[in-house]
Formats: C-alpha cells, structure tokens, sequence
C-alpha cells in the first residue's frame, strides 16, 4: 500500500489548541511518499515559524483515511 502524508499548517486561534485562525490561510505544504520526507519539510517550514506561537505545522498520514478493504455493500 502506497503511504501519503500531507504537510500543513497555519495561525492558531489559541496556541494550546488546534483551531485555525482562517482556514482560508492554510498553508498547504505538499503530499509526501515517505514519512521522513514530511518530517523534513514539516521541520523546515515549522523553524522558519518559531518566532510565532501561534503558527503550528502538521502531517497528516493520509492512508489513515483510506479504506483499502473491499466494501461489502458495493455491487461489482
């Protein structure tokens, strides 16, 4: 199975929660093959942030939302 990971990140209304400020203002970083390769520009983008503790980066490993079993109900 093919593994995604998305890097994002933007302005947190609060810093001790995860509730972007303006959803519209996400920066969208890119999807990532490896999970070392998200780390990578996950940690790049997150240092050049480090004055604002606000501003918070993620990733999300997209294959978690995948459901790559066959559905049951789905006709042939």
């Amino acid at each position: 199975m093919q593994r995604l990971h998305l890097v994002f990140g933007g302005e947190l209304t609060d810093p001790t929660k995860t509730v972007f400020k303006n959803i519209e203002d996400i920066d969208l970083v890119g999807l990532f093959g490896t999970y070392e390769d998200a780390y990578n520009a996950w940690k790049a983008h997150a240092q050049k942030t480090v004055d604002n503790a606000h501003m918070r980066y993620f990733i999300a490993d997209l294959s978690r939302l995948r459901d790559d079993a066959p559905d049951a109900d789905a006709g042939a």
